[in-house]
């Protein structure tokens, strides 16, 4: 099956970047406490069960998470970024994949996060992403959504120098509410929070699960 088009252009867009990206925003959490509060609600929801934080990227999230007491790995669409997260976090378990076909058996999951993961999918292919999410999730599993608010598209052209262009999907949170609804799964938190620091629009966070 030949593969869309926007996974091999988020593939090469975060391979060539993944040293920048990683560099540029290791200690970005520091400055955004309620961002760590929502990790942390997370974490203490999944308690002892295993984890996975799906576009984990460079895999500072992920740390983080492990941090916090979780069982967690990582999967990126980029191996490029999952070679940077292993060097960077060898005690922590990293693999390539996509959120279309996510590696997991049904229900093996206790919380999923997708931390600005969903915004360079486009509309179409959403329902199935959420399918996937409700999927690997076990009955009474947590999901952990982030995503910059809007209706607009931002497309990122040469970022850090690279010869690459990707669009960033901005969404509403009444929208994603609505596609997390249509998947089985249950949205119970909704924080938005004003932009800080080089934010260019409003940040959303979703609480989700799937019910028992």
């Amino acid at each position: 099956m030949t593969e869309p088009e926007f996974l091999t252009a988020a593939r090469a867009f975060y391979d060539a970047v993944a040293v920048d990206y990683a560099d540029r925003y290791r200690d970005e959490l520091a400055a955004e406490p309620l961002d760590r509060a929502m990790l942390a609600a997370f974490a203490e929801l999944v308690g002892d069960g295993r984890a996975v934080e799906l576009g984990c990227g460079p895999g500072r999230v992920t740390d983080h998470l492990a941090r916090l007491g979780l069982d967690v790995s990582g999967l990126d669409l980029s191996p490029r970024m999952v070679e940077v997260a292993r060097a960077t976090y060898p005690g922590l378990r990293f693999e390539v994949g996509s959120l279309l076909e996510l590696p997991y058996a049904d229900g093996e999951l206790a919380g999923a996060v997708a931390w600005y993961s969903i915004i360079h999918t486009p509309e179409e292919h959403l329902p199935r992403v959420f399918a996937e999410f409700h999927r690997v999730l076990a009955p009474g599993g947590h999901l952990l959504l982030a995503f910059q608010v809007g209706d607009r598209p931002l497309r990122v052209d040469r970022p850090f120098g690279h010869p690459v262009v990707l669009d960033f999907r901005r969404r509403q949170p009444d929208h994603v509410t609505a596609l997390a609804a249509g998947a089985g799964l249950t949205v119970t938190t909704r924080l938005v929070r004003e932009p800080v620091g080089e934010d260019k629009t409003p940040q959303a966070f979703l609480l989700a699960h799937r019910p028992g």
